[in-house]
């Protein structure tokens, strides 16, 4: 098993995963172009790169956590990137929300040099982040996965192997259009049955308990973000939501697969982005329908069980 780690993007998740990463156990080298970010992982034992190229002369297995393919590309494969410093039979593990076809690229550019890809982005908030209570959906070549399994072990605790490279990718998307689709759909549902009579706790207790949401979003987030208008909770940020959801339906145009809800999802987040509601928690878009419709759905105990 690798031990000598690399990690590029140290944001809110990066910095859960680096620090999981070396109470785990392995040394890490660290760079992020705010290198102040890097602090509290060079206090912990991290070891300092001025360069994506310079972290992957230094380590066995490279990791990044980046926003979105913008700025995957150049930290891969630019002129002062992670290809022109990994060694023969190294790994690149990209952790972000990336595109497939990005990824699959990389994948071939890398075979070429005779290094590995795994693409093994993740599905989680930053606090689930330090609990090591992340789903880490990879995709790759079988052989490379099972060899960096303790190491994606150590950030999540949830790993499914998706199969080939950038079906890890399109897994994430996947469920975060979902997500993105079924927000539209509650806010829909609920300004509908409150400006229709029905009192919004009343018909948070049904929808929260039917067969549809039990377990669902509107549980685990919609509840504390929306439902009590408290948009500062992040659950995961606006522009997140919208590079995620804006990634599957260009997917879906690649393989000729019409995405009409997802395209009516992207629609409304682009909307909010265009309000300058980029940081505020994704379910904030919700707003709009309530505008839309006229009527404001709030809950007395949101955090209730």
């Amino acid at each position: 098993m690798a031990t000598r780690l690399g990690f590029i993007g140290i944001g809110k998740m990066g910095s859960a995963m680096g620090t999981n990463l070396l109470k785990a156990g392995f040394s890490l080298t660290v760079h992020d172009i705010r290198e102040e970010a890097t602090r509290p992982l060079l206090e912990l034992g991290a070891r300092l790169a001025d360069s994506p190229r310079a972290v992957s002369q230094a380590s066995e297995v490279v990791m990044t956590c980046l926003p979105g393919p913008r700025e995957v590309e150049p930290v891969a494969l630019g002129e002062d990137g992670i290809i022109h410093g990994l060694a023969r039979d190294g790994v690149y593990i990209d952790l972000s929300s990336n595109s497939p076809s990005l990824i699959r690229h990389i994948h071939q550019r890398f075979q070429e040099r005779g290094c590995r890809v795994l693409d093994a982005t993740v599905a989680g908030r930053a606090p689930l982040a330090w609990e090591r209570e992340l789903m880490v959906m990879v995709g790759g070549d079988p052989g490379v996965f099972q060899r960096c399994r303790p190491i994606l072990e150590a950030i999540g605790n949830r790993i499914v192997y998706c199969g080939p490279v950038g079906n890890g990718m399109i897994c994430k998307l996947m469920h975060n259009c979902i997500n993105a689709i079924f927000r539209q759909a509650v806010a829909e549902c609920f300004t509908l049955g409150v400006k229709a009579g029905v009192d919004a706790q009343t018909l948070w207790e049904v929808v929260r308990n039917g067969i549809t949401c039990a377990g669902s979003e509107i549980n685990r987030t919609m509840r504390n973000t929306w439902l009590k208008g408290d948009f500062d909770t992040h659950t995961g940020s606006l522009s997140i939501s919208y590079k995620d959801t804006l990634l599957a339906t260009e997917l879906g145009r690649e393989y000729q697969v019409p995405m009409m809800l997802a395209s009516s999802a992207l629609q409304q987040l682009m909307a909010a982005v265009n309000r300058g509601w980029v940081e505020k928690d994704s379910t904030i878009v919700t707003l709009l329908q309530e505008e839309r419709a006229g009527v404001q759905v709030r809950i007395s105990e949101p955090s209730g069980t």
